[in-house]
């Protein structure tokens, strides 16, 4: 099991470590979406992400005026990275930070439903 501090020393920062838990967690992501969610400037995010793409892990796609990120399938390693992000996301991260960052809800609410 990997903690959160393991993925950081393995990933070269912060930054990469959550930006990769970010996709893992939720399939796909923008960038301004991810610094957002934890509070990161918004170039830092950029950069992290145009280095993931560089090195074939991930792969975007313009929505819109947005840049989707989500996994290469075409990348060799993909399947193991993919395991040890989500036995992270499972056994290695504290209850209180998955719910602040990786339980976050994604879909539009229903008009008129109550909060």
């Amino acid at each position: 099991m990997a903690t959160q501090a393991t993925l950081e020393v393995l990933f070269g920062g912060k930054a990469a470590a959550k930006v990769l838990l970010f996709i893992e967690n939720y399939g796909d992501g923008y960038a301004s979406r991810i610094a957002k969610t934890f509070d990161m400037p918004l170039s830092e995010v950029q950069k992290q992400l145009a280095k993931f793409e560089r090195a074939g892990i991930l792969v975007s796609r313009m929505v819109g005026t947005s840049r989707i990120y989500t996994w290469n399938p075409r990348d060799p390693a993909l399947q193991g990275l993919r395991e040890l992000l989500r036995q992270t996301l499972e056994e290695g991260i504290p209850e209180k930070t998955l719910l602040q960052f990786y339980r976050q809800r994604q879909r539009p609410r229903r008009q008129g439903k109550a909060l």
